[in-house]
């Protein structure tokens, strides 16, 4: 994959961009430890690489960077506006905006995700970017909200 389609973001030094080949791994490698140290109610071992690297197949994944540290990842379905995955390294610094803007940038119509209902710092930051809550649910015995946004 090339560079087509780099984005800089609101951040000095930040850039979201499509992830490349080579990066997968380390996206996957921050999706587990980010799942580890947020999702403290589910059991370590259930959050694996293999789910990520799985997904990664039909998802399209964007990564914010700064230099040559990637900070945060989303997970993109793209025949849904579906956002599967949005995870940060480093919360509180606008990294998670800047890939919810390029989302927003690059969909074709409303953003939609869902986010696990006992994730309430997460469920904060999604209607503070205007997303709202439309719909709750059950999977696994896991509760979870959806939200939309546009």
């Amino acid at each position: 994959m090339d560079d087509a389609g780099l984005k800089p973001g609101p951040l000095k030094g930040l850039t979201v961009r499509p992830a490349r080949p080579g990066e997968l791994p380390a996206c996957a490698d921050l999706y587990v430890r980010v799942l580890r140290e947020t999702f403290t109610w589910l059991p370590p071992e259930r959050h694996r690489a293999a789910d990520f690297l799985r997904a990664a197949r039909v998802e399209e994944i964007y990564v914010a960077v700064e230099g040559a540290r990637i900070l945060g990842l989303a997970a993109f379905y793209r025949p849904q506006n579906f956002i599967h995955s949005l995870y940060v390294d480093e919360r509180g610094r606008g990294i998670g905006r800047a890939l919810l803007d390029h989302l927003a940038a690059v969909a074709d119509g409303p953003l939609s995700l869902k986010c696990q209902a006992a994730n309430v710092r997460a469920q904060a930051f999604y209607v503070r970017e205007g997303f709202r809550c439309t719909e709750t649910g059950c999977d696994n015995e896991v509760a979870w909200l959806r939200f939309v946004r546009g």
